[in-house]
């Protein structure tokens, strides 16, 4: 089962896999540099190498990036623009460093009536500008952003027309946005919904937080495992549902300490899978 974190890179990228492994987990992602600013993604040759090296050595797959938070592809001005050009230069150095694509959150329309046809047209430029080998995943809002509901994500997919977007589900957020998987059941609908309208081969991974807020707020503050109004009986469901359980699942908690994600996460979440 592949079960990660959210980690930092400000000690590197080797750093990082080296801590995830301390933390017993087996997938990562990262950002590939500042969330809160432009600064464009960069490695030398020497650190994707080594990268590339420490990776395979300690058996850490995949890796994701999230994208920065400041990514807008709603907007059709200044910031879709920088948005396009921080995406591009992360998704090619992506397809160097054997980093599987990109999280993101699409951002919001703001003052602009809702176009999806200039949005899609966004993210068509981005992917026309990077490597195959890259996947474009788009993650779930649990606020009133751009993605916040199943049925948006599906009419922007089918806009975009290509096997390379992909679908992030966040637990906090489904919650946070009046999805309820707290049950085997509910789980289930939601699956089929998401079949309906997506369609189950665009999902690619779950980030798996407890949510500080109550169910359908539209807050998607994180909270740790089993610490917040989800509970743990829905991180059960979703580790060993036959359809759920082969995803790999990264936790963004706090941490317990409020450092970040941490192992306590990674072992709360490991002692919920059930033994064959």
């Amino acid at each position: 089962m592949k079960i990660g974190a959210h980690l930092t890179i400000e000690k590197g990228y080797v750093f990082a896999l080296e801590k995830l492994q301390k933390m017993g987990g087996n997938c990562l992602q990262i950002f590939s540099t500042t969330p809160r600013g432009w600064r464009s993604a960069s490695l030398s040759p020497v650190q994707i190498n080594n990268f590339l090296a420490k990776k395979k050595e300690l058996g850490i797959e995949p890796i994701f990036y999230h994208a920065s938070y400041l990514i807008n592809l709603g907007d059709f001005s200044s910031i879709g623009h920088l948005s396009k050009q921080s995406l591009e230069k992360e998704l090619n150095l992506a397809s160097q460093a054997g980093i599987k694509g990109s999280i993101i959150h699409l951002g919001s329309f703001k003052l602009n009536a809702p176009n999806y046809q200039k949005l899609a047209a966004n993210i068509s430029a981005v992917l026309e500008k990077t490597p195959r080998d890259t996947l474009f995943i788009i993650e779930n809002a649990g606020n009133k952003k751009i993605g916040k509901t199943l049925e948006e994500i599906g009419q922007i997919i089918k806009l975009v027309k290509n096997p390379r977007v992909k679908v992030c589900l966040d637990t906090c957020h489904l919650f946070s946005a009046g999805y309820d998987i707290s049950t085997k059941s509910k789980l289930e609908k939601l699956l089929k919904e998401f079949e309906e309208k997506i369609g189950l081969e665009k999902l690619e991974v779950w980030h798996v937080n407890d949510s500080r807020d109550a169910f359908g707020s539209f807050r998607d503050r994180h909270e740790n495992i089993g610490q917040g109004t989800l509970g743990l009986g829905a991180f059960e469901t979703l580790l060993n549902h036959p359809q759920t359980k082969n995803y790999p699942f990264i936790t963004e908690t706090p941490g317990f300490d409020n450092l970040g994600p941490d192992k306590k996460n990674i072992d709360i979440l490991k002692n919920l899978v059930k033994k064959s």
